[in-house]
């Protein structure tokens, strides 16, 4: 076991571009529960929350029920824009490369998303991308980002220790994540989170495209574990 490596995923903003549905999807939540819909540059910074804690954030005066039923109009937003025919969330150039070279080389391959099981489900049914996984851990699982729950408990899932682990993602709260888990962070800078942020959020490395990504993962050497 202490030959293998882990790579731990977030997906929105890493893996596939959401940067429009997201935004679109909270602006037609924001109107329809009569509230002032939020910027995209304030919608970026929220990405990966728990939902609770993202619509909170967006509308500080807003608590209790209300904050509930914005929420539900999320949700209930999102299902909707899933079945449009213009719905359209594709994979990042070089992201499913990655993951085949990944696999191929022997890695384990976990996810750490703040989507919930049943945006787990629509994704992978527009992209077939669950064979990659070996665990997956979302936000109907326990606490969300930046809390380091869901890499602890996709390590433990595998056997995995920090030292042989990396958690890889574009916004700071999965480099807040993956740090308070112990795991080296790679960010990346082509989704919801800038090059600047996640520098100075802690992130290790930060890419920019993602055959740099590739080749730094495919060349990670776990440092010995602490005794």
């Amino acid at each position: 076991m202490t030959d293998l490596r882990l790579a731990i995923w977030d997906v929105d903003g890493t893996i596939v571009d959401s940067r429009e549905t997201i935004h679109n999807v909270m602006t037609e939540a924001f109107r329809q529960s009569g509230l002032t819909p939020p910027e995209y540059d304030d919608t970026r910074r929220i990405v990966g929350l728990s939902l609770h804690e993202a619509c909170s954030q967006l509308a500080p005066g807003v608590a209790g029920a209300e904050l509930d039923r914005l929420v539900q109009v999320y949700r209930e937003s999102w299902v909707r824009a899933r079945g449009r025919a213009d719905f359209h969330e594709p994979l990042y150039e070089g992201a499913l490369e990655t993951l085949q070279a990944l696999q191929s080389e022997g890695w384990l391959i976990a996810m750490a998303t703040g989507k919930t099981r049943a945006g787990i489900a629509s994704l992978f049914e527009r992209h077939r991308l669950e064979h990659f996984f070996d665990t997956i851990w979302c936000a109907d699982d326990g606490p969300g980002k930046p809390h380091p729950h869901m890499v602890l408990q996709a390590m433990d899932a595998l056997g995995m220790e920090p030292h042989a682990s990396l958690m890889i993602g574009d916004a700071i709260h999965d480099i807040a994540m993956g740090r308070a888990a112990g795991v080296r962070t790679l960010g990346v800078s082509w989704g919801f989170g800038a090059a600047h942020e996640l520098e100075e959020a802690g992130a290790h490395e930060v890419h920019h495209e993602f055959n740099t990504l590739q080749e730094s993962v495919l060349n990670f050497a776990p440092a010995p574990a602490e005794r």
